[in-house]
């Protein structure tokens, strides 16, 4: 299932990455019509309810809030290292030792 999240919310703003990715047209409830390739704005708007998801969607804002740009590319960086796990802990590796690779990655980074 959070795999299924991850994929979904990567899949959905992947099309809006770059200088020639794709308007998303948004249409609310009133009938009000919003284009828009802001990956920031999509979140905001979407109706997110699983709790996976809706993590992803906050670390979006909180990209957007620090840097003011990078959403669409945090979303998608988040889903293919959901993917990445998933695959991982279906090779039989279990979801800490997976957690502390990701950790250790991060400190190596930073």
């Amino acid at each position: 299932v959070y795999k299924r999240q991850a994929e979904y919310g990567g899949d959905v703003l992947k099309s809006n990455l770059g200088p020639k990715g794709t308007l998303k047209m948004l249409v609310s409830g009133a009938g009000d019509i919003k284009l828009t390739k802001d990956g920031n704005t999509l979140l905001q708007q979407m109706q997110i309810q699983h709790p996976t998801a809706s993590l992803i969607a906050r670390t979006a804002t909180a990209q957007d809030d620090i840097c003011g740009d990078g959403t669409t590319s945090c979303v998608i960086l988040i889903g293919e290292l959901m993917k990445l796990a998933q695959r991982l802990v279906g090779d039989g590796l279990h979801q800490r030792v997976v957690s502390e690779g990701y950790e250790r990655a991060k400190a190596e980074v930073l």
